[in-house]
């Protein structure tokens, strides 16, 4: 009677560690379960940030479209006095949304947009350096060696660009890559330091390009225009906020020196703008930079890239 009795205990404690086990399978594949479906969640949310960041963004891309567009009708020259100058300072975008009383502006996230446009043709282009045989410019890269030195970088770095593009340009075996923006001319051997202290001065334009003596700032026109000194481009600069240069002679009759400014090298219009785009999002803000030129009243973009992605901090 004693065996049978601690044989049934043995049964029933067996039975219960069974029971116990597979209560711990069933939690660890629930849980295991429950974390999938939670990354799968957060993956598809994720995705969906992206994707409305980037539709969003595209109609940042269109409004500075449309406003280099209107500017071209005018006919009139690139100043810094016109529409396309002023900022679009951060608004929320259910202000907008809240003309349209098709669109439940409460339904969707909080999303913040703001952007800039800027002229590119206000510095000075390296691509300028090279003809479209691939040979150095020498009065082009003079024009670069006096901006290297504005922006106090090493004395060889002009040369060493000039003869990366040339080198990139040919093709040649074992040539870098030519670079399409100022930020890849590390790919020449040009240190990080350097490149940001001459971001402000340069860009890297696909086709030759003149200096907008209306956007330029005091130490691009001086580059660009050999004889010419800081007093004179000075001059220059407080006579465009005043009225606009609508022609090259006009800034050489306010000079009295016509032989200061070279049409070649200078002029009044710009076709190359930088479109800057930033949405906050939730908890995540986006930044994109795109390049556009304007071909008559056509706005073509020519370059669209990602600028930052961050995640704000919890």
């Amino acid at each position: 009677m004693t065996r049978v009795v601690s044989c049934s205990h043995q049964q029933r404690g067996a039975a219960l560690l069974i029971a116990m086990a597979l209560m711990t399978l069933v939690a660890t594949l629930a849980a295991g379960m429950i974390w999938q479906q939670y990354r799968a969640i957060q993956v598809e949310a994720a995705e969906r940030s992206r994707t409305q960041s980037a539709w969003i963004l595209s109609g940042a891309l269109d409004w500075a479209r449309l406003i280099l567009r209107e500017d071209a009708r005018t006919g009139g020259p690139t100043a810094l006095s016109e529409p396309w100058a002023t900022p679009l300072a951060e608004a929320r975008l259910s202000t907008f949304l809240a003309l349209d009383k098709d669109n439940n502006v409460d339904a969707g996230p909080e999303a913040f947009l703001s952007g800039a446009i800027a002229d590119l043709q206000a510095r000075f282009n390296l691509r300028n350096v090279i003809d479209d045989g691939g040979k150095l410019v020498e009065t082009d890269l003079a024009s670069l060696q006096r901006l290297c030195e504005v922006a106090g970088v090493p004395s060889d770095t002009a040369q060493r660009i000039a003869t990366g593009l040339a080198a990139a340009r040919s093709g040649a075996a074992g040539a870098p890559l030519e670079p399409k923006t100022v930020d890849q001319l590390g790919w020449l051997g040009i240190d990080a330091a350097s490149i940001e202290r001459l971001r402000p001065y340069v860009e890297l334009i696909p086709v030759r390009t003149t200096v907008n003596l209306n956007t330029a700032d005091r130490d691009v026109i001086v580059a660009v225009s050999p004889g010419l000194d800081t007093g004179a481009a000075e001059a220059l600069i407080q006579a465009r906020q005043r009225h606009a240069f609508k022609t090259v002679d006009a800034a050489r009759a306010l000079l009295g020196k016509p032989d200061l400014l070279d049409p070649r090298r200078v002029g009044t219009q710009s076709n190359f703008f930088e479109v800057r785009g930033r949405l906050r999002l939730d908890d995540r803000t986006l930044e994109e930079r795109s390049i556009v030129e304007r071909r008559g009243l056509e706005m073509i973009p020519i370059l669209r890239e990602r600028v930052s992605s961050v995640a704000a901090a919890r």
